[in-house]
């Protein structure tokens, strides 16, 4: 095990609207395998770009204008950082729009840019996943399945065919599970393809939380984040987009019994296949056969990341900060 630790140089500083360049560092990196040596620079370390919030989410990268995005849950805000200019509001409300309370996560979750350049955000609140076109409003591309409502859609990934596939577990609802309001009896996985058609694919998963897609579109990847399985499964892509019986690609029960915080939630992968997964305390960077080559360890509940600028550098939102890291690898979409 190679073990090479960043020093912690934050010290409750708050990034909320700093035009710095200069920033603080936070956590370590855990090197568990040599082959992490052709991922990460031998120097990485775990920049905090901002800091405050109360539960950061979903980035994603606006790649024609050159900065991040990401869900400021509680708060029902979309935020945008721009590098030298710092942290502000880019859309409110971001994923609630009615006027009774609605729990403590109403807002968006999942954020991503189609090729067209237009936001898709899964809302918690408006229990949707929605579009945002540069210029103009919001539209509703799908709320309901078989005349359901969802839960609360959390995460989404696109394939080449411009089909988007996306995970709805109950966390949105005010009461989650027990709230009075869900409609479905499952947490399923879908896909909705490009024509509109929306399918079912996984019904059994019992939080379904992060989603991506390998290289050759041949793999799904489905996090889950449940005590019970705190797993990231592997499910085998049909050539009509559903999927066959999937297989535990990492198991972080581990981890969890260690008392970290967090579960496994979102994910990216890179354009060599590896998974670079939000898991207890961390990103963890994970071989397509299951290999665990090391971890980013944030010390805090790690929910989501997202490659940007030329597609080497990943964004990482844990709990109140965001982070970000140099790589020596390009993600998908880049």
């Amino acid at each position: 095990m190679f073990i090479s630790a960043v020093l912690v140089n934050f010290a409750g500083l708050s990034l909320l609207a700093q035009d710095s360049t200069n920033f603080p560092t936070l956590g370590k990196i855990v090197r568990l395998d040599p082959r992490l040596d052709d991922l990460l620079p031998k120097d990485a370390k775990l920049e905090v770009i901002t800091s405050g919030f109360t539960w950061c989410e979903g980035p994603t990268w606006n790649k024609k204008g050159g900065f991040l995005l990401f869900s400021e849950i509680p708060s029902n805000t979309v935020k945008k950082w721009e590098e030298g200019v710092g942290v502000s509001d880019y859309l409110h409300p971001s994923g609630y729009t009615g006027v009774e309370d609605y729990g403590s996560e109403p807002g968006s979750n999942g954020l991503y840019y189609d090729p067209e350049g237009r936001l898709i955000s899964c809302e918690h609140g408006d229990r949707r996943v929605s579009i945002l076109s540069p210029g103009g409003g919001k539209r509703t591309l799908v709320d309901n399945y078989q005349g359901k409502r969802f839960n609360s859609p959390n995460d989404l990934t696109m394939n080449s065919k411009g089909d988007l596939y996306f995970t709805d577990p109950p966390y949105g609802l005010p009461q989650r599970w027990e709230d009075p309001r869900r409609e479905l009896e499952f947490c399923g996985i879908y896909l909705l393809r490009a024509n509109g058609e929306l399918v079912l694919l996984n019904d059994e998963m019992v939080r379904p939380n992060g989603i991506g897609l390998s290289p050759d579109e041949k793999t799904l990847y489905v996090a889950q984040s449940h005590i019970s399985a705190p797993v990231i499964m592997a499910y085998p892509v049909k050539k009509d987009g559903t999927i066959g019986k999937g297989r535990v690609v990492f198991d972080a029960t581990p981890f969890k019994e260690e008392g970290r915080k967090g579960m496994p939630d979102g994910l990216e992968v890179d354009q060599e296949g590896n998974i670079w997964a939000s898991c207890p305390e961390g990103i963890y960077i994970i071989t397509p056969d299951g290999d665990l080559l090391g971890r980013l360890e944030t010390g805090e509940a790690t929910s989501n990341c997202a490659w940007g600028n030329d597609g080497s550098m990943l964004y990482i939102t844990a709990d109140t900060y965001v982070l970000r890291i140099q790589t020596k690898v390009t993600g998908l979409g880049f």
